[in-house]
Parts: C-alpha cells; sequence; structure tokens
C-alpha cells in the first residue's frame, strides 16, 4: 500500500526525510560531506533510528546521499534544489505534482525528440546510445539510477539544439526525479523497453518514430501514477468510512 498525504498528513519517515533535507541545506553539508551518524540525527530529530534509516533511504533513492559501508552517509549531490528553479519539491502532494508534470512533458517531450532525431550530431548520437545503455545497467543492478536517468533526458533536450528547450531542462529533470521518487522502480520493463526505442528512433533520425516512443514512455509513467492516486484515495476513503 502506499503512503497517503490525505489532509497534509505525512508518515513519520516521509517528514523526517524532509527535515534531514533542510538540515543538510541550512548547515549547509557540501557534496562530498558525510552527514552526522544514526545516532545523532536521531538525538537531533527526536526519533527513533528505525526512522533515520527510512529518512536516509528515501534521499539516497532520490540521488542525495550516498551510504558507504563503513565509512558513513555522504551528500552526493549539493545542487538538487538549484535543479528545482520552479520549487516544485516544496510542494506537499509529490503524487499530484509528479501528474501535472507528466501533462506538461506530454506536450513537449515528443516534440523535442522528434527535433532530436533532425538537430542531433553524430557525437551525441553516441552520447545518447551510451547514457541508455548506463541507465539500463544500473537499473537492473539494482543501482542507484536516477542520474543517468536525468543525463539521459537532458541529452535528449540537448540534442533538440533549441536554446529555449535547454531552459526547460531543470523542469524535465525535476519531473524525471519526482516520479523515481513516488514510483521506487514500479516500472522497470517499460521503462527500459521505452528508454530503448526511443534511442533506437533517434539513432534512425526516425522523428515520428521517437515522438511516439517518447510518448509511450511518458503514457506508461503518468498511467502509474493514475494507478497510485487511485489506490491511495481508495484507501483514504476506506479510512473514513471505518472511522
Amino acid at each position: 500500500m502506499y503512503e497517503s498525504d490525505r489532509k497534509g498528513k505525512k508518515s513519520l519517515g516521509a517528514r523526517i526525510e524532509d527535515e534531514l533535507m533542510k538540515y543538510i541545506l541550512n548547515e549547509p553539508i557540501g557534496q562530498g560531506q558525510r552527514i552526522p551518524n544514526e545516532f545523532e540525527l536521531a538525538q537531533r530529530f527526536g526519533v527513533g533510528r528505525s526512522t533515520i534509516r527510512e529518512a536516509v533511504k528515501g534521499l539516497v533513492s532520490r540521488g542525495i546521499l550516498e551510504v558507504r559501508r563503513g565509512s558513513g552517509t555522504y551528500v552526493i549531490n549539493a545542487n538538487f534544489l538549484e535543479e528545482d528553479p520552479l520549487g516544485l519539491n516544496r510542494i506537499e502532494d509529490k503524487y499530484k505534482v509528479a501528474l501535472d508534470l507528466f501533462e506538461v512533458r506530454l506536450m513537449i517531450e515528443p516534440e523535442i525528440a522528434a527535433l532530436a532525431c533532425k538537430n542531433a550530431s553524430e557525437r551525441e548520437l553516441r552520447r545518447l546510445k551510451a547514457l541508455c545503455d548506463e541507465t539500463e545497467r544500473l537499473y537492473l543492478g539494482g543501482h542507484n539510477h536516477i542520474g543517468k536517468d536525468i543525463e539521459f533526458h537532458t541529452c535528449i533536450a540537448r540534442c533538440s539544439r533549441n536554446q529555449v528547450v535547454e531552459t526547460l531542462i531543470p523542469v524535465i529533470n525535476t519531473a524525471v526525479h519526482t516520479f523515481a521518487n513516488v514510483t521506487h522502480r514500479l516500472l522497470i520493463n517499460e521503462t527500459l523497453e521505452t528508454h530503448r526505442a526511443i534511442t533506437d528512433a533517434i539513432l534512425k533520425r526516425d522523428s515520428v518514430g521517437a515522438r511516439c516512443a517518447m510518448m509511450m514512455h511518458l503514457t506508461y509513467n503518468r498511467q502509474a501514477i493514475l494507478r497510485i492516486l487511485e489506490e491511495r484515495d481508495g484507501a483514504g476513503s476506506g479510512s473514513a468510512k471505518q472511522g
């Protein structure tokens, strides 16, 4: 069952995840620096160590922290707020903002993929294929793939050679982050298959194929968010009836 943020209520782990991120920003703890250990954080936030582990795991899945066995937990991405210029990460209902982002992405990314077919250099095409391969390797290996996933979509945007599209890259990046955070590897096969279809079409400079593959990729993801929202709202209704 997915966690619900209904009526502003969040799980304790999700709230501490937000507080931990604020703490990292306010200290500040920069990229490459280690955060305090579980015991210190548990004391600071007044919660158990299991809650701290849950919060850390959430920031690891978002590509912000990395746990190094025998060494500690380190900040590996200190630029996550700079990559969110519209402040979308501050919106409480992550599922709704993810759905709204998909509506915007469906408006623009299929056409960006079509432009990439027309304007990408051979060097950019080789990089796109390498990013598709690396994202797949990380995903199948159970490793943090979000960074490479973002690079993949960023590469497509840059291949369009449209300077306005370049300014939209942070919005696309935020959308990829948000989707990964709320679905937790829910669509492994669909993601890999559509990533490959997008890449193959762009490599062949098949603009119609690239447009359709990107639309399919985004549609699969949007449907996953809709299923989560339906389950979440259904669970909320059930709880209300029991009350």
